[in-house]
């Protein structure tokens, strides 16, 4: 196919789309208009506000220029969203705006990267067992992602990545592409987990497990809840357990019981013993109390020590959320008869939900800005990766402040609640298309090699007829 007198050829990403006049390219981010390629979406400008009140402390990219003032940024900054894309990067970047904070010469360089290496680390708050730890993480049958290691009070998902968008089927990258791509836009997306839970994930929403919100994460794990309201159980309950997938706590035994002079009740516990008051593998990973599959949570207690237990004796068992509490008096035989909660032992338990904040998923777009983009940057990219590694040049996308990974090249990270909506976009090459922002001194910029030819006020870019302004 070639160029016809009512076509133009797109170059913002490899695909190289040819466009009929009036027409959107295969990304409906371009589009024709009248012979012109045309980025179809606003600019986004975020103008910085006081309405909340305090001082905005702006980054100065070097601390060689900062004498310890507090002082406001820019009032409008230049985000990438909207911007278009200059492929291949040996061109400039689309917008290299020069501006003035706190009378430094600043420089900001804009462009919306083309990523087949970026992948979302995703966070869901709850004690429930999503899967094993590598299950394949699914949407529409196809992988996306995997189960990684589970962090305190939250479990982990890795998605994306180069393999999966690229290394895979053609169905696979499609798929994997418009999942991360609807994920970074906070929009919801229903996951399987091989050997797990169905789970719909929304940025910044409460996860829904198997078709139930979750309403909370745990405020710890057995033995830290033992150790923050064990005073609070002192003449309520004579023995309380924790139950907990990971670590179940047991106030006796604990030193917590041990240092409020809590006496020994005979209790036994199924599970590895690792110290004084806490237990491992007390049952299996589940949907049920604390993160493990037990329904009855006397089927974890073995039969008590008569030298030590006694008739009457007052056993509370909590999940680490509150969200399960049983209460139970021991017989004359020491075995556990279940008994209404009392009403102090109920407010404990609550007490216990109230610490526990709300469950959330939260969403990281992470990507390597590496390649030919930074060559839109400047003209020897090694210079830009070192300033970045240096402070002396700051990383944004969308406006939202990113975390840069140590090491070699420009691996970011960044929260996707913190941009704009619709912040980001994708090719079906497939590969997803993210803003990202350098900003840096007017003569770090130069000393980079940047393309100083290509600077335009920021006046200018303001005043553009096509620019969206979004009050922050």
């Amino acid at each position: 196919m070639h160029p016809t007198p009512d076509k133009i050829r797109c170059d913002a990403c490899p695909v190289l789309c040819y466009i009929r006049e009036g027409q959107l390219g295969a990304c409906d981010r371009y589009a024709n208009r009248g012979g012109v390629l045309t980025r179809v979406d606003p600019h986004v400008l975020l103008d910085h506000t006081l309405a909340q009140g305090g001082e905005l402390v702006p980054f100065l990219p070097s601390a060689r220029e900062w004498d310890g003032r507090v002082i406001r940024e820019p009032q409008t900054f230049v985000t990438a969203i909207g911007a278009g894309t200059t492929y291949p990067d040996y061109k400039p970047a689309p917008f290299i705006v020069s501006s003035e904070v706190g009378g430094v010469d600043m420089v900001t360089v804009v462009t919306e990267g083309i990523f087949s290496y970026c992948g979302l680390k995703v966070k869901i708050d709850t004690d429930r067992h999503l899967g094993p730890e590598t299950a394949a993480v699914r949407v529409e049958g196809e992988q996306i992602g995997h189960v990684t290691t589970a962090e305190y009070g939250s479990q982990m998902l890795s998605l994306g990545g180069v393999r999966h968008l690229t290394g895979g089927s053609k169905k696979e990258g499609r798929v994997t592409c418009e999942a991360m791509l609807a994920l970074a836009n906070c929009k919801p997306v229903e996951v399987t987990v091989d050997g797990g839970v169905t789970l719909v994930i929304e940025a910044g929403k409460a996860p829904i497990i198997n078709g139930v919100a979750e309403q909370r994460m745990r405020v710890g794990c057995g033995s830290a809840t033992i150790g923050m309201f064990a005073k609070q159980w002192l003449g309520l309950a004579d023995e309380v357990v924790v139950v907990d997938d990971h670590i179940t706590g047991v106030l006796s035994e604990h030193q917590a019981g041990k240092f409020l002079g809590v006496p020994e009740t005979g209790i036994r516990l199924t599970g590895h013993r690792s110290t004084p008051g806490r237990y491992f593998k007390v049952a299996q990973p589940g949907t049920g109390w604390g993160g493990t599959d037990l329904t009855d949570p006397l089927s974890i207690l073995r039969a008590f020590d008569p030298k030590h237990a006694w008739p009457g004796l007052r056993l509370l068992m909590v999940s680490t959320t509150g969200e399960h509490a049983a209460y139970f008096e021991l017989d004359a035989a020491l075995a556990p008869v279940a008994k209404e909660l009392p009403p102090e032992l109920l407010r404990s338990v609550a007490r216990i939900r109230e610490n526990c904040e709300p469950a959330l998923a939260s969403v990281l777009f992470l990507a390597g800005a590496g390649g030919s983009l930074r060559a839109g940057v400047t003209e020897n990219p090694v210079r830009l990766t070192q300033s970045v590694k240096h402070a002396f040049t700051r990383v944004t996308s969308g406006g939202a402040p990113c975390y840069i990974w140590p090491g070699g090249g420009i691996t970011y990270m960044v929260d996707v609640t913190l941009l704009p909506e619709n912040a980001f976009g994708s090719v079906p090459t497939p590969a997803l298309v993210a803003p990202i922002e350098f900003t840096m001194t007017r003569a770090d910029y130069a000393a980079l090699g940047g393309h100083m030819d290509q600077l335009r006020s920021l006046a200018e870019i303001a005043g553009a007829a096509d620019a969206k302004r979004i009050a922050v």
